[in-house]
């Protein structure tokens, strides 16, 4: 019973952290989700619905492991896609989970590249 409560809690701080954050297409959001096999990140223009970018841990384009060192892969790779496009700042969504691990990893691999959020 209580790995359901986990989800549903998970669930319900995304959909309020949802109505604080939202992407643009000059600011758009970094989409964190992480399963317990694999970890995706996204940039999302969420007026449009357009992803613009995203990586994972998952399929034969993947780069970097599930672990903090394959997180911070992720957020290298997910940079120089951003920088490519010409986007220098984001919007960082966490996606309901805690900040640490793998969540922070992405996120500080993210700001070593030189973005704000």
């Amino acid at each position: 019973m209580k790995t359901v409560d986990k989800k549903v809690g998970r669930q319900r701080r995304h959909v309020r952290i949802r109505r604080k954050v939202t992407g643009t297409a000059l600011r758009p959001r970094l989409c964190v989700m992480v399963s317990n096999k694999h970890i995706y990140v996204q940039l999302v223009d969420d007026e449009k619905a357009v992803t613009l970018a995203s990586v994972s841990s998952a399929g034969k384009d993947a780069v970097g492991h599930k672990n903090v060192a394959g997180a911070t892969l992720l957020g290298q790779r997910l940079a120089e896609l951003a920088k490519q496009s010409g986007i220098s700042e984001l919007v960082f969504d966490r996606g309901g989970y805690k900040y640490h691990g793998r969540v922070k990893a992405i996120a500080e691999a993210v700001r070593a590249a030189g973005f704000n959020f």
